[in-house]
């Protein structure tokens, strides 16, 4: 068999290789003999399952699941942006560093690993897709499991898109070896319009065909899911009428509310309020904790100087001095989304929402921590077995106030502020500041903007809105990171891929 061959097993994602090459990437093919549809009845909502499964991805150093939102991610999207910091100590993985300073090669291994995640949840998906076809259910199930499938695999592309720009279309399981290795769209990337067309049509698909939330099962893919992430994906492409719409559907649909205490939206108690629109699920099963892996460790403040504490974390993606100067006075947002370590010199600590003291700032590594990030280890607060790898943390990748901040910015670029500075207004309001002085255009479009940073601190966005907003380089180079403009905003295709694809797939820009 070729060797520079793409090809994975299986049926139930083991990532056994079936090339000569003992490395990851990103196909899967069904593997002879195993159950299909026919010999088994559930398999089918297995595979469903099975993509669920795949949102907690978080293997960063060779994992053959790969990572979809754990350490690679979080420095793909926050590290990365000037809301952030690497943080640890300088020598703590010099790779994640190399994200923060864009001086990232193909070489990186968080860049591998996203990119094997992301294709090995679409491989779930797709297999899920054609044992759907031939599944013994009953016609609404089956569509609104397809549906459900299709969401998730329109967000893995919509990320891909955003981090690599042109990326293989990878819509369908193929039949052998040969077929994926005659195959172009297989082992070539295809223009970013492809796919985002691959995006919306899976979006549309999934909004035209499954329930509201009310109607919907907790944690799966509802309409209003889709409705926002499609207007979210328009918005990639200033496509101002369907993001306007698209928004005004969702917040007209009554399902979704802003959350009157913006404190509790990220913990324990916060899961699935009225502002969550999708974020993975975390629970206890067989006396174990499910959730994203080491999403709360990583970013846990770390012992540093003196010490002396037992430690939450790693200390990674520590929020930045630029990110806590940009709120106003009296803002609330603040104190909910940073951690700030007491460096008064009287010693007091700081005490967390669970009672937790951390030390001052001669025994901690840095000044600040992501609060969002946050799980409780005290078991009278949030449930807690043990394990800092697998603490029951939800993420949240979709919520309410990002909604209505998209509606304002459709209006606001389409003329109709009045309407845009009410939803700015609301978002405002319960953080306690003032209404917004902003009317003209230009104005009002730098307030929505600045109003993004703040109420969406931490959540993986930044980066992606300054890129697509024009102003990644301006931005960056203020902050002092080495960003070069017509190369960073993209990541490297790992040279790995570029390798097993024998150089079919080709490189961005600078890299």
């Amino acid at each position: 068999m070729k060797r520079n061959s793409l090809i994975f097993s299986s049926l139930t994602f083991a990532a056994v290789l079936l090339t000569a090459s003992c490395q990851k990437s990103f196909l899967d093919v069904p593997v002879q003999g195993q159950a299909t549809t026919a010999t088994d009845p559930n398999l089918a909502v297995n595979l469903v399952t099975g993509v669920y499964n795949s949102l907690y991805s978080s293997e960063a150093f060779g994992g053959a699941g790969g990572d979809v939102h754990g350490i690679s991610f979080i420095a793909a999207t926050n590290i990365i942006s000037d809301d952030a910091d690497k943080g640890s100590f300088d020598g703590d993985q010099p790779s994640l560093k190399d994200l923060d300073n864009f001086t990232v090669t193909p070489t990186n291994n968080f860049v591998a690993a996203l990119w094997n995640g992301y294709y090995s949840g679409i491989s779930r998906a797709n297999q899920a897709l054609a044992a759907l076809e031939s599944a013994s259910l009953d016609a609404k199930t089956k569509t609104q499991l397809i549906g459900e499938v299709r969401f998730i695999r329109g967000y893995y592309y919509f990320n891909l898109v955003r981090f690599f720009g042109k990326v293989p279309k990878v819509v369908r399981v193929p039949k052998d070896a040969q077929d994926a290795n005659t195959d172009p769209a297989f082992q070539t990337r295809a223009p970013v319009d492809t796919i985002y067309n691959v995006i919306t049509q899976d979006l549309q698909f999934a909004a035209a065909n499954l329930p509201l939330r009310a109607q919907a099962g907790v944690g799966h893919a509802n309409k209003g899911a889709a409705q926002a992430l499609l207007a979210k994906t328009y918005l990639y492409r200033k496509n101002w009428q369907q993001v306007q719409a698209l928004t005004q559907e969702v917040i007209n649909s009554g399902q979704y509310a802003l959350v009157p205490d913006y404190t509790i939206i990220w913990r324990y108690a916060g899961n699935n309020n009225s502002e969550s629109i999708f974020e993975t699920q975390s629970g206890t099963f067989n006396n174990g904790d499910i959730a994203v892996g080491g999403y709360a460790t990583w970013q846990g403040p770390r012992v540093g100087g003196k010490g002396g504490w037992t430690d939450l974390g790693f200390g990674f993606d520590t929020p930045s001095q630029n990110l806590v100067n940009a709120y106003e006075p009296g803002d609330k947002r603040r104190a909910s989304t940073i951690i700030t370590i007491d460096n008064s010199g009287k010693h007091v600590g700081t005490v967390l929402y669970d009672g937790f003291r951390i030390p001052s700032a001669d025994s901690v590594q840095s000044l600040y921590y992501n609060y969002k990030a946050y799980a409780s280890e005290n078991k009278n607060v949030e449930p807690y077995l043990g394990n800092r790898d697998q603490k029951q943390k939800d993420v949240r990748l979709l919520r309410y106030a990002d909604v209505l901040l998209m509606n304002a910015e459709a209006n606001n670029e389409l003329g109709q502020p009045a309407t845009a500075i009410t939803y700015v207004n609301q978002i405002r309001a319960r953080a306690g500041l003032a209404t917004t002085t902003a009317s003209a255009q230009a104005d009002l479009r730098n307030a929505i903007w600045k109003e993004r940073r703040i109420e969406l601190a931490m959540e993986h966005d930044r980066f992606f809105d300054l890129v697509r907003q024009g102003r990644a380089a301006q931005v960056m180079q203020a902050a002092g990171k080495n960003f070069v403009a017509g190369k960073n905003e993209l990541l490297p295709v790992p040279s790995l891929q570029i390798q097993l694809s024998g150089g079919k797939l080709d490189q961005n820009p600078g890299y």
